[in-house]
């Protein structure tokens, strides 16, 4: 039984409220998916749970048929639907790859794509273990008045999108939202911030309604000159809104996942920072903000290379206590792909797909090491921001 205060034609006095019929300044349904049915949301942590399988973390494959047609034509392979086709063919079939998979983020085109066998590619990789998913968002708005923060389009419809999507095998959706640091410019400003954590709350709520495990993924980018601490204390207020508008919205954490970025210096940072001092940041990020009831984070990698990601995903694990519960994983796009486009070069326009799959499995091996914080950086160097070398001014004649 829970007393609250109530006013009655203008006289205070408590009014007894059962906890059972009423949320306090919400509707009824309103609350931790309420509105889901016992079954429903059985179904969203029992897949939730699986993407957060430890020592497992998600290939990244939704680039659209422009950008990944862009990475064919700078290593000289032609960007046609089968190139695309049989590309993601082999990075979701390389033998053993689904000892380190959860999950596959899907390009819409991918989803009703079928590999040589006539087998519908969720349908493939559901029989390996690894989980299908979508990215349903569309473009990415620049806000009026912001000096260039922006929000991703594609609320509208959502709902048609991924009931669509979910008819062709996907169990999961991610929805990305960019952001930037440039403290000069003010950005990320607070409306960009409720802009876009909003928008994920909204689209969290939706996908799951539709049946499918939201992936939020608030993506902050590298860039920009600012220091550890500035990228910590940003990101806090990020992903703090982002809980926030989660839980006004009635989203049933424990069916949620989270894709975030690591939380690192801009890459103009005049300053060296440790990968040690990184996952310590990151760890407090955590710490402060994120809900025991989600299950997982899986980081993106955002333009770091390989090692660099790698290194680091392993020093949080390794930092890692035993009162931090959550599974922190990857899921990589670039840091795995862009080693594998290498190799077409000088093939004539053809993909050596044999070469492509034997390094992607080595490169699945390092993450899968780095997300049980088994990985031991060979470089000294290796997942610390290095301060960029400054270029001197060229000495006029005569002036020395």
């Amino acid at each position: 039984m829970l007393w609250w205060v109530v006013v009655v034609e203008g006289f205070v006095k408590p009014a007894e409220v059962r906890c059972s019929s009423v949320r306090v300044g919400y509707g009824p349904g309103t609350h931790g998916g309420a509105h889901l049915s016992v079954s429903e949301k059985a179904r969203l942590e029992e897949i939730a749970a699986r993407i957060a399988t430890p020592g497992k973390g998600i290939t990244a494959c939704d680039e659209g048929p422009g950008t990944i047609g862009s990475r064919f034509e700078a290593v000289g392979v032609e960007n046609t639907e089968e190139n695309r086709r049989i590309y993601r063919q082999m990075l979701f079939e390389t033998p053993d790859a689904n000892a380190h998979l959860s999950a596959a983020i899907l390009d819409p085109e991918t989803i009703f794509q079928k590999n040589d066998e006539g087998v519908f590619f969720p349908d493939k990789l559901k029989g390996l273990g690894i989980s299908p998913g979508c990215k349903p968002h569309l473009k990415v708005y620049t806000l009026p008045g912001t000096n260039g923060d922006t929000v991703m389009q594609g609320l509208d419809s959502l709902n048609v999108r991924l009931a669509h999507y979910a008819e062709g095998g996907c169990e999961f959706a991610k929805w990305r939202s960019p952001l930037e640091i440039d403290v000069a410019a003010g950005r990320p400003s607070r409306l960009a911030i409720e802009a876009n954590m909003r928008d994920l709350a909204r689209y969290a709520l939706i996908s799951q309604a539709e049946g499918l495990v939201p992936i939020v993924e608030p993506d902050v980018s590298l860039a920009g000159d600012h220091d550890l601490e500035t990228a910590l204390a940003i990101n806090t207020a990020i992903q703090a809104e982002l809980y926030h508008a989660m839980l006004e919205h009635g989203v049933y954490m424990e069916g949620t996942i989270l894709k975030a970025n690591m939380v690192n210096p801009g890459k103009g940072c005049p300053v060296d920072v440790s990968v040690e001092d990184i996952a310590e940041a990151n760890l407090q990020l955590l710490r402060r903000c994120m809900p025991v009831a989600i299950r997982g984070v899986n980081y993106l990698s955002g333009g770091q290379s390989l090692e660099d990601a790698a290194a680091r995903l392993s020093a949080i694990n390794k930092a890692k206590q035993p009162t931090d519960p959550w599974n922190l994983s990857f899921s990589w796009s670039a840091a795995l792909q862009f080693p594998l486009f290498d190799l077409c070069i000088g093939q004539g326009g053809q993909m050596p797909l044999e070469k492509m799959s034997a390094l992607y499995a080595a490169e699945l091996k390092i993450a899968s090491d780095a997300a049980k914080g088994l990985y031991d950086w060979p470089g000294a160097d290796d997942g610390a921001h290095l301060a960029p070398i400054q270029q001197q001014e060229p000495v006029a004649a005569g002036a020395r």
